[in-house]
This record gives C-alpha cells, sequence and structure tokens, in this order.
C-alpha cells in the first residue's frame, strides 16, 4: 500500500469533497501593460503570451520586468498565486497556467486571471493541465479565431479537494515522475547527439583519401545538372489525388526527404515542367536557404517535380549516394561554401556545380564506403524517430497517472479498484452493524 492510499484512508475515509473553484479562490483579471513596456531589470511581470512559449508549470523568476510606475498600475500576482491566460488561438492551450512560487509580487499583463487560493500552488497546476480540467474548459470556451475563457466563467469549474497532506504527497508524486521524464529526454537528447557527432567523424574519415585519388569536375561524372523550376508554383494543392508531388528545398533534412508539408501542382503544370521530373538515383540539392543540403531521390519521389537543383544520375559512372556523403562531409560542406554566391540570400548556382571537384575512387570502394555511411546513418535516423517516439510514450504515461491520482469520486476515491471500494464500503457498513449492536447490548 502507497503512503497516498494511506492518507486517502486515513483523511478521506468517506471520500473527497469536491467544491467550485469560487469557494477556495478569488479570481481576478490581469492588468494593462504590453510588450513595449518591457525592460532588462525593474518588477518582475509576466505576459500572457509568455505563458505558452517560455515557461513550464511553475515559474520563480521571470523573463521580463517593468517600471516600478508602470506596475503601480497594474494587477500583481502574489506568491502561490496562479497565472491563468484565458485566450488564445485553439482550445488546447488556452486556460495553460502556472504557479508564481517567487519571493514577491509579479505584474500580470490582460488576457490573463490571477487565481487567489488556499490549496497547494502546485495540486492546483496539476490539476488545471488534466483531462478532466480539459472538459469543462471546454463547455466554458467561446469564440472562433480567438478562444477565450472568461475569469469570472472559471469560478463554476468543479475539481476535488482532498486534505492538504493529500495534495502534497500527489504534488511529490507527480514532481518526481515529471522529473524522470525530463532526465530521460535529456539523457536520449545526449545519445543522439552522441551518435550523430560519430557519424560525422566517421564519415569524414572514409571520405579523406591519403592515398591517391582521382578527382574530377562534377559534369564529368553527371553529365545533366540544372536549376529546378524557378518561380511561384500556382495552383498547387495539399492531396495527393489532386495532382503530381512536388518538392522544394525545405523538404531536404539531414541528407533524406521529408513528407513534411510536400505540396503537389496539377499534371498540366508537371508536363510542361517535365525537365524536371526527377529520376531515381538523382541528387536534388538546396539552391537557397540551406544551401548545399542534398538528398538521392529514391523510386518514392521518382516523377516528382522540383523547385531546387538537379545534378541528375548518370548510372554506371559514379554513385550518387557516394556524391551525396561527400557532399555532406566537412570537406564538401568547406567547398561548397566557397562557390556560394549573394548576400544575405545564400545561392548555389548549377553553373558552379558542374565545375565542383569531387574524389572518384574506383566503383567498389565507392559502394564500401556508401555501405558503412548508409547504415552508420540508418542507426542515427532509427534514434532520431525512436527518441520522440519514446518521449511521447514517456509523456502520455505521466499524464495518464496524474489524470489517475487527480480523480476522486465524491463516495471514495477512484484510486482503489472497483472491488477495493466495494470492500472498503462493506467493511463500513459491517463496522457500523457492529458499533450498534454493541450499543444496543450496553443498553439492554
Amino acid at each position: 500500500m502507497s503512503k497516498l492510499d494511506e492518507l486517502i484512508r486515513e483523511l478521506c475515509p468517506d471520500g473527497v469533497e469536491y467544491k467550485k473553484l469560487g469557494d477556495i479562490a478569488t479570481i481576478s483579471r490581469g492588468g494593462n501593460f504590453q510588450k513595449k513596456d518591457f525592460l532588462t531589470e525593474g518588477v518582475p511581470c509576466i505576459h500572457y503570451g509568455q505563458i505558452y512559449t517560455k515557461y513550464g508549470l511553475f515559474a520563480d523568476k521571470t523573463f521580463t520586468f517593468i517600471s516600478e510606475e508602470c506596475a503601480k498600475k497594474q494587477k500583481m500576482a502574489q506568491p502561490n498565486d496562479i497565472v491563468m491566460a484565458v485566450t488564445s488561438e485553439n482550445i488546447e492551450d488556452v486556460c495553460k497556467c502556472l504557479a508564481w512560487l517567487g519571493d514577491e509580487p509579479v505584474a500580470v499583463s490582460g488576457h490573463s486571471a490571477i487565481i487567489h487560493h488556499n490549496q497547494n500552488a502546485k495540486y492546483l497546476v496539476y490539476y488545471f493541465h488534466s483531462q478532466m480540467f480539459f472538459a469543462q474548459k471546454r463547455k466554458l470556451a467561446h469564440g472562433t479565431k480567438v478562444i477565450e475563457v472568461t475569469p469570472d466563467a472559471l469560478v463554476d469549474i468543479a475539481l476535488p479537494v482532498p486534505p492538504v497532506e493529500v495534495q502534497r504527497e500527489i504534488v511529490r508524486m507527480l514532481d518526481s515522475y515529471t522529473e524522470s521524464v525530463v532526465e530521460l529526454q535529456r539523457q536520449l537528447t545526449a545519445e543522439l547527439a552522441a551518435r550523430k557527432t560519430q557519424y560525422s567523424f566517421y564519415r569524414d574519415k572514409l571520405l579523406t583519401f591519403n592515398t591517391p585519388v582521382e578527382w574530377k569536375p562534377m559534369e564529368k561524372e553527371f553529365p545533366f545538372i540544372r536549376n529546378g523550376f524557378v518561380g511561384t508554383v500556382t495552383p498547387y494543392f495539399t492531396s495527393e489525388e489532386q495532382g503530381v508531388r512536388y518538392l522544394e528545398g525545405t523538404n531536404i533534412h539531414d541528407g533524406v526527404i521529408s513528407d513534411n508539408e510536400i505540396i503537389y501542382v496539377s499534371k498540366e503544370f508537371h508536363q510542361k515542367h517535365i525537365r524536371n521530373e526527377l529520376k531515381n538515383g538523382d541528387i536534388l540539392m538546396v539552391q537557397s536557404g540551406h544551401v548545399g543540403e542534398c538528398a538521392v531521390v529514391d523510386d518514392k519521389y521518382a516523377g516528382a517535380n522540383c523547385h531546387a537543383l538537379i545534378i541528375m544520375s548518370n548510372a554506371g559512372h559514379c554513385n550518387s549516394r557516394f556524391v551525396m556523403h561527400y557532399l555532406r562531409s566537412t570537406e564538401g560542406k568547406s567547398k561548397l561554401k566557397k562557390i556560394t554566391t549573394g548576400g544575405t540570400v545564400k545561392h548555389i548556382l548549377a553553373s558552379n556545380m558542374k565545375k565542383f571537384m569531387i574524389p572518384v575512387p574506383p566503383l567498389d570502394v565507392q559502394s564500401r564506403i556508401v555501405n558503412v555511411l548508409d547504415n552508420f546513418e540508418k542507426i542515427c535516423s532509427d534514434l532520431n524517430i525512436g527518441l520522440p517516439a519514446e518521449i511521447e510514450a514517456r509523456q502520455k504515461q505521466y499524464e495518464y497517472y496524474r489524470d489517475k491520482l487527480l480523480t476522486f469520486a465524491e463516495t471514495g476515491n477512484t484510486i482503489l479498484s472497483r472491488a477495493e471500494q466495494s470492500r472498503a464500503e462493506q467493511s463500513r457498513a459491517e463496522q457500523s452493524r457492529a458499533e450498534q449492536s454493541r450499543a444496543e447490548q450496553s443498553a439492554d
């Protein structure tokens, strides 16, 4: 039996009382300062927009300040108060909040609610991020482009209010689980970074030739190097049923072509720009923005149009993946930088890529290098996929236990199973009958 179970049995034998938020707190609106009032020092302040972008669930320091003169006209949250953003662009974010745990009052901007209460602040914040609260705020929210929950409506939110000792134990358990999730994220991120560093080291090692190797201009191995489509793509669609896949430089990341935000063009557009059609083995390179980033086209993307530099495959002459790995190496990137033109916006021109010198070892050597680097890259890719998946799984697990810890029934806590609740109720009934029987015997 956990300490929490013991506390609940001891302090809440008849269940946990539910109360309206208005019964345990006073709710007021924030002030009216704006971002233009921010200073690097002065009176600490929290702007409602920062609750979405800068803060976690709790804060004892602010990112911004306002002058003392400005602060005199503002609404202040006291230590232990909850600061809640009551407007947002979506239902998920509206009512996101934090517990102010600083040592001094903090100025709060408009579009916010200040919840002054007599409970455990962290317990309330955890509850305000639970599914139970979400179900209630959904009914109170209104608006289309801007979603709002008025501070006056928050007084009717119903929530379980167990004794402070129970609240404290729930907070301790949730804090501990949160720390474990954060630590896991740190470890997995560090592992991925280490693998990528290791991969980069071996890639550069394999692509640095200490023995004589032939160097050739790119156009000798890839005779057809051309700029992709230049101009505005209209009309375009978001569904493959409506047209032909169209790739842009933004679809190329870390040596692979990403499916994120792919657009589709009409079949007429595709035919009009058929010279930009991609073939299996072509190298696609970003011409502006993150210039030089490149990937090799496979069967999945063959037939698509593109808005990037096309280095067309010349099968049997040079391994496209070998060249792609070289272009992404430290040496390759350094040389690409030298042929990059432009001021604020950098460009790589097809004419410059034709003269770009690449190492051309025998094809069997190229294939062995590609095999090693592709396998190493796959390990990094698998980690890159597994990392957010693992973190998401832990986050869902945390949310499940958070909601379970914060869910109570008014006639018994639901942390216990139905069978346990039934046995507890039966035990209390038997105890009541026994006490009544003893009382009757004493009376006789």
